[in-house]
């Protein structure tokens, strides 16, 4: 069963990520001052992440990772 939007923003938030100002929408846009790298989450907080979206989440948490 997928994951919730809303439990990928947790996880990015667990690791750092902040929101920024900037996001359309239901589009969120994260950034982290250890990355150059912006990471743009869409949808509803209780809709379905796409696998794309978790794939994504999980690289930029590690991106980040001492």
């Amino acid at each position: 069963m997928p994951r919730k939007i809303r439990e990928l923003i947790s996880e990015l938030e667990g690791a750092g990520w902040r929101v920024e100002i900037g996001g359309k929408g239901s589009h969120r846009k994260f950034a982290h001052p250890r990355s150059r790298r912006k990471v743009i989450v869409s949808g509803a907080s209780g809709a379905d992440a796409h696998h794309y979206q978790e794939k994504l989440v999980k690289s930029a948490i590690r991106e980040v990772q001492p």
